[in-house]
């Protein structure tokens, strides 16, 4: 991924990893996995983007971001936790991604041109999503962007921006320089009417109703874990778990 994330530049990925190594020092992230609270890890999951439980047509693991569901209630309970708490929630999260969903993904079956699975697609939704409401999201929204591209480069395969509303392109005007040049050009506008792009890129009964798909799911469900995701972990553990050689494993 770091190799990836600097087109193979030898030199300038070792310093892209030597950075997020010492990130990974200074927040002391390994011993934050481990003890994170789970019942904490899992409201928090209502305010980030959340795993569907399915795969796209490379196995790639498919998370939706609706920010309508961030609403004037939840945005007050996220505006309530300390920064330096909410900080931490977002690397758990990413942790989890990395540790548990990315490994599980790898070790099913999958697409050969993408071994190994080591980056997700992402719908975001902003059906019902007011100017104001996105600019009341702005710093939750950098936090986390910047936080991934610093520290969990080439986690992104293809961003998908559904319904997006007649003032996107000023949103878009804020926000693309959280992104560096290589996470924008993964990014697509779909508008209204997604399915048939979507459709391309995951099988219909792996993506939402919502979103022209046939999976019978919502953003603030638990994830619907496909037959062969259900074969291999049984239910989907709760709290920070990995996935090594097969395995659920707690820290």
């Amino acid at each position: 991924r770091f190799l990836r994330a600097r087109l193979f530049n030898l030199e300038k990925a070792e310093k892209l990893f030597a950075r997020a190594e010492a990130w990974r020092k200074q927040h002391n992230v390994d011993a934050l996995f481990k003890s994170f609270d789970a019942d904490e890890l899992e409201s928090s999951r209502r305010f980030y983007p959340r795993w569907t439980g399915r795969r796209d047509k490379h196995g790639l693991p498919v998370y939706v971001y609706r920010l309508a569901s961030l609403d004037s209630a939840l945005r007050q309970e996220l505006d309530a936790v300390p920064s330096e708490r909410r900080y931490q929630r977002i690397v758990v999260l990413y942790e989890c991604m990395t540790r548990f969903v990315l490994p599980l993904c790898d070790h099913l079956p999958h697409g050969p041109r993408f071994p190994p699975v080591v980056s997700v697609t992402s719908i975001i939704d902003l059906e019902d999503t007011s100017l104001r409401d996105m600019w009341s999201l702005r710093s939750h929204l950098q936090q986390a962007s910047m936080l991934a591209t610093a520290n969990y480069p080439e986690t992104l395969h293809t961003i998908a921006i559904v319904n997006s509303p007649s003032f996107f392109p000023t949103v878009w005007n804020w926000v693309k320089g959280w992104f560096d040049e290589g996470t924008r050009r993964k990014i697509h506008i779909l508008g209204k009417d997604p399915g048939d792009t979507l459709r391309e890129l995951i099988d219909e009964e792996d993506f939402p109703e919502s979103y022209g798909g046939k999976l019978k799911w919502v953003f603030e469900d638990e994830p619907c874990l496909d037959n062969d995701i259900k074969g291999a972990i049984g239910k989907m553990p709760k709290g920070p778990v990995t996935f090594i050689d097969g395995s659920v494993v707690r820290p």
